[in-house]
């Protein structure tokens, strides 16, 4: 039996689906988080023995009607797909927006449940809703929910069994609205849809308060949404949550890690002894243990990150993030729905680039799915977790003000590329619902983060091992398959590979290959920075630099990469705002669908990411030191060559306008 889940954005669908299949799935206060339909298996405590139901978890839609991508994804499974019943899910809180769709859905032929969900916060909004003439009116069951609480799920399953295979009477007569009839006949049917509805709550629906009265809630935005106060409201609660993930509780509970690590590292160590070929040896100390290793030190700081941001997303805070940002991205020509693929993009730029589908306008669709990248995502964040703790003494402001720097770039990015690509007026709107305050669930937090820090596991014992280890034979042995011998680290096949991208790094003030090699691997997984740069350099454990001394005499991880803090900051903004991950790479390919768009983004993100390491490069270098770095004057020049061939395409752009604009007249 197959049974799908359809309802409203923020009517708390994904969180049901969660809570009858048991499943994590990423949960959000805005449409857009649920970009495809996902499927699990109904919990064996919920049907009956024996009985298998899966349950489908479809995108948030106001109608059968797909005004976006995600709704023609929900609106063509519910039609074509057959499920055997649909659960709609409806919030409680505001029956007159949900049971548009009810109504609809009950016009396809397919059993339909209503769970009324958010029941939990009737009695404190002063809300009383006749259930039983609700289900009497709709011809379908009712059942209350709370999604989050995990209370009606068994009555729930129970009437998805019971109606399954049979049929229900539309409420609502005068038959399916067909999208086909002409404009008049819609737009009519549509007015008579919403009188029934309305009609419905007014008989079923009991406010003891009145709807428009300033609530506490109403009160908050005012000062945390506020077009002012806003931003510097976000970047205080942006630098506490990275303050005590990575100058607190991160580093306390790295120990731990640490000391596991180091204690595997002594154990394979001694147990190889010294019958064990010094290839194999090097291999799987330095290339797998070391390399790995040292990226996982830094998951005790990324867990702790991630609690917080799941706490502060829970609460219903990062909604009005959303807003406060609306304003500014909708002056640089994206749209206003922008926001909400970057900001799921700072958990992974994968799913934040699928959220751009929600986005109607062509070009600000693919300049959003170009852009959001630029976000820190949960990848960078090792990265920015070791550049932060080795070279600045005071971790959280850099990582919060990578964030703000990601957010300017984007917004200068926004500009040139609607400079470059606009071809006539535009118009956006963003209407989004803000969620219930609320204190946030640490369980469910604690549970996101078990998720990530499964994913980040995943990745290091798949693809980061693969490269660590591939970073190791290649950095051993020169193209004559010979090993490298000591002190000719140069002569190896990685280091000439590295060697001609270096030299064009030289003017960011990261000329080495050991750095450039990193810079490279970092493409295949922004995470395999850090551990290549664990493999190159012989470094298992970053975050107590003590080792070091054994390893090369210097007593910090600086002194062994030979940076300053001005070219490590240089560093880390090359990798964070140049091209991502090929994953993310191949999801801007499918939302641009356009090779053209698709090369010029890459090429853009490249440019940017050159640009912007360069400035903060010899301008920092010249405030510190009083002179330019090394290769300002070629790096001067090839970012001149950057900036001209925008400045060209911007100029191109104006005229093919100008001449549309001409012919029209």
């Amino acid at each position: 039996m197959r049974i799908a889940l359809t309802g409203n954005p923020n009517s708390g669908k994904t969180t049901l689906f969660n809570a009858i299949t048991g499943k994590v799935e990423k949960v959000g206060n805005w449409a857009g988080v649920t970009v495809e339909k996902k499927e699990g298996d109904v919990k064996k405590d919920l049907v009956a023995s024996g009985m298998h139901i899966r349950a489908v978890d479809l995108p948030g839609a106001y109608s059968m009607s797909p005004y976006s991508s995600e709704e023609s994804i929900t609106s063509n499974f519910v039609k074509n797909e057959n499920p055997d019943a649909i659960i709609n899910i409806v919030d409680a809180t505001n029956l007159n927006r949900s049971l548009l769709l009810t109504t609809q859905l009950m016009e396809l032929n397919i059993p339909v449940v209503v769970a009324l969900n958010k029941s939990d916060l009737l009695r404190k909004k002063e809300i009383e809703i006749d259930t039983r003439e609700l289900s009497k009116m709709l011809g379908c069951p009712v059942v209350e929910t709370s999604s989050v609480k995990g209370t009606g799920l068994m009555e729930l399953m129970e009437h998805v069994k019971n109606v399954s295979g049979k049929g229900q009477t539309a409420p609502f007569e005068g038959g399916i609205t067909d999208e086909s009839m002409n404009k008049d006949a819609f737009e009519a049917r549509e007015r008579e849809r919403y009188a029934f509805v309305d009609h419905l709550v007014k008989i079923t629906e009991n406010r003891k308060v009145e709807s428009n009265r300033l609530t506490k809630q109403d009160t908050f935005d005012r000062i945390i949404a506020h077009k002012v106060w806003g931003i510097p409201i976000f970047a205080a609660v942006i630098y506490l949550v990275f303050s005590i993930s990575q100058n607190y509780l991160g580093p306390f509970l790295a120990d731990f890690f640490v000391g596991w690590i180091d204690g595997l590292y002594a154990l394979v160590e001694g147990w190889m002894g010294e019958q064990v070929s010094p290839l194999l040896r090097t291999l799987l100390l330095d290339g797998i243990i070391g390399g790995v290793g040292a990226l996982v030190g830094f998951l005790p700081l990324i867990m702790v990150l991630f609690f917080f941001l799941a706490l502060l997303e829970d609460s219903g805070y990062m909604a009005r993030v959303a807003v406060v940002m609306d304003r500014h991205l909708k002056k640089v020509g994206l749209s206003g729905k922008s926001i909400i693929p970057m900001v799921i993009g700072t958990g992974c730029a994968i799913p934040g680039i699928m959220a751009t589908r929600t986005i109607r306008d062509e070009r600000q669709r693919r300049t959003t799915a170009m852009l959001t990248p630029f976000m820190p995502c949960g990848a960078k964040l090792p990265v920015i977790a070791l550049f932060s703790g080795v070279f600045f003494k005071n971790a959280a402001w850099i990582g919060t003000s990578m964030y703000f720097i990601g957010i300017a770039i984007i917004i200068v990015s926004a500009l040139i590329v609607r400079k470059i690509t606009k071809v006539g007026p535009e118009r956006s709107y963003f209407i989004m619902e803000l969620p219930e305050y609320r204190w946030p669930s640490v369980k469910r937090a604690f549970f996101s983060m078990m998720s990530r820090a499964k994913e980040f596991l995943t990745k290091a014992a798949t693809i980061i091992l693969i490269s660590n280890v591939t970073v190791q034979i290649m950095q051993m042995f020169t193209w004559n398959f010979q090993l490298v011998e000591e002190g000719m680290e140069s002569t190896s096949i990685l280091a000439s590979i590295a060697n001609p991208i270096a030299f064009l790094l030289i003017p960011l003030g990261f000329g080495a290959w050991q750095l450039a090699a990193a810079a490279i691997t970092g493409f295949i997984a922004k995470e395999n920075v850090v551990g290549t740069l664990a493999v190159v350099y012989g470094i298992s454990n970053f975050i107590d630099p003590e080792e070091l001394v054994l390893v090369s005499g210097a007593n910090d991880v600086a002194s062994v990469m030979g940076l300053t803090s001005v070219a490590a900051l240089s560093y880390l903004m090359f990798n964070l705002f140049s091209p991502p991950c090929f994953a993310a790479i191949g999801a801007m390919n499918a939302e641009m669908g356009s090779k053209k768009w698709l090369w010029g983004g890459i090429g853009f993100q490249l440019g940017m990411g050159y640009t912007v390491s360069y400035f903060v490069y010899q301008i920092g270098t010249r405030i510190t030191t009083g002179a330019f770095g090394e290769g300002a004057l070629p790096g001067l020049m090839a970012v001149a060559l950057i900036v001209g061939f925008i400045i060209y395409l911007m100029q191109r752009n104006e005229e093919k306008m100008y001449q549309t604009a001409k012919e029209m007249i």
